[in-house]
């Protein structure tokens, strides 16, 4: 199994390799030679700091963003390897656990096996929330802000298996090939998932979470809505206020509705890598080029609506994975090398950080491919205030110990990096597949060769 992946994974371009760096002086390199111009320091003290958000003091900024499992119960209650990989993430030392997606209708569900917070499972959830505080205070000392990811997965809705997408608006690109097509989701329908989110929200604080993102990322449903340009006659479309309509109600609603000092957030793509008139963040000239804007503006009125938290990243998973999880081996080899792909994410996080309030906290993503740099450049930008805490998503499966590693003085070594091979994504596009590191995790490299071997028959 890591012979197959690593062969995979070994590829250079342009001379240049695109394997994660194994070593300080293996970056180094490759920042020169790829002119990426990612900063790096060797002070990770700051990675250490406390940060206090509302009622909550952070202990640290290391993050474990939300990498979904597709490892549910049918009604939606949290799995066997749910609870296992949320047990792991307590014990991580992380500041922030940003628990993974979590639908808020039935058909909302991006899998069968999605989390889908109910009131007939909300005590399943309850006693995960206050496994993972205890784990953590037992162990690190500790308990970690935790929020809980609300989702509507729009155009990538798949609650049976087979896809059922709900469309924002026409996509040709996307589309292409498919012989039919629902109709698009009415106005009406969307404020049914306005409330449905905000019933989700209510539900995320009676269980006991810390607080509750309403997602706005990778082009599901509320994500895809930003570049609705071309949904005509429509309250949630057009110009900019229909267009970001659902999200900035919503995220107003569940601040609204909420007791005093749950934080309410959003993980929110600040730039689709795709073109006008069908991608937000870009220019409006029909390059990819990003234009930070229409994202600076959203974010402030989301700040004024109360947001007190905001995860950033970007990209498509279906589409451009490169854009948000720069990857070293994947289902096709980008022009851009990885590092740089990485930095252009830090550079508009950071970008748009420099004109919010010094007060609204900013998570990056995207750090997992730099290895063992990572917590040295992402302690370079939160010292120069690039951002405010560092979100690892991929590490976290490769690594679930990488916050106690990096605070510890310990450090990562090379048998604890991500590989950034896409063997987790490999193992979730499988029928019935559930992500996990098929190199490290030997229960997920088990799946991955018994799903393969069925796959082959």
């Amino acid at each position: 199994m890591k012979k197959e992946i690593r062969k995979e994974n070994g590829g250079t371009r342009d001379g240049i390799p695109r394997g994660v760096p194994k070593s300080i002086a293996e970056f180094d390199r490759i920042n020169e030679l790829t002119g990426a111009g990612l900063p790096r320091t060797g002070d990770l003290s700051i990675l250490s700091s406390a940060y206090r958000i509302g009622q909550f003091t952070v202990p640290n900024r290391l993050v474990c963003q939300p990498m979904e499992g597709c490892d549910g119960c049918p009604d939606g209650s949290p799995g066997e390897l749910t609870v296992r990989r949320a047990r792991k993430l307590a014990s991580s030392g992380a500041g922030i656990i940003w628990f993974e997606a979590t639908a808020c209708l039935p058909e909302a569900r991006a899998n069968p096996r999605q989390l889908m917070l109910t009131e007939d499972n909300i005590s399943s959830f309850a006693r995960l929330a206050d496994e993972m505080r205890e784990i953590s205070v037992r162990e690190n000392g500790f308990a970690p802000l935790i929020m809980l990811q609300l989702t509507h997965s729009g155009r990538y809705s798949r609650p049976h298996g087979a896809p059922a997408p709900i469309r924002a608006y026409s996509w040709p690109e996307a589309e292409r090939g498919s012989e039919t097509l629902p109709a698009l989701i009415t106005d009406d329908e969307l404020d049914e998932v306005r409330e449905a989110l905000l019933r989700s929200s209510a539900l995320t604080e009676k269980a006991g979470f810390d607080g509750a993102d309403i997602k706005c990322c990778h082009r599901y449903l509320s994500s895809e809505l930003l570049s609705a340009y071309t949904r005509e006659n429509s309250r949630y479309g057009g110009d900019f206020d229909g267009r970001t309509r659902l999200i900035r109600e919503t995220l107003a609603g569940a601040v609204a509705n909420s007791s005093h000092g749950f934080i309410v957030g959003t993980r929110i793509n600040i730039y689709d890598g795709i073109a006008y008139p069908y991608g937000f963040g870009c220019r409006t000239d029909g390059t990819l080029e990003p234009d930070m804007s229409e994202p600076v503006k959203l974010i402030r009125m989301l700040y004024g609506a109360g947001a007190s938290l905001i995860d950033i990243t970007a990209g498509n998973p279906y589409f451009n994975p490169h854009v948000n999880r720069p990857f070293a081996a994947g289902p096709y080899m980008p022009e851009e090398h990885p590092a740089a792909g990485v930095a252009r994410l830090l550079e508009l996080t950071a970008e748009v950080k420099r004109e919010l309030p010094e007060d609204l906290p900013v998570i990056s993503s995207g750090l997992s491919w730099l290895g063992a740099a990572s917590p040295g450049v992402a302690a370079a930008y939160i010292g120069k205030g690039g951002f405010d805490f560092a979100g690892f998503g991929r590490l976290t499966l490769a690594c679930p110990g990488f916050a106690k590693k990096i605070l510890g003085g310990e450090g990562l070594r090379p048998s604890d990096l991500c590989a950034a091979c896409s063997g987790c994504t490999s193992l979730m596009r499988l029928p019935g597949g559930t992500p996990g590191c098929i190199l490290k995790d030997r229960l997920y490299t088990d799946i991955y060769r018994k799903m393969r071997s069925a796959e082959a028959k």
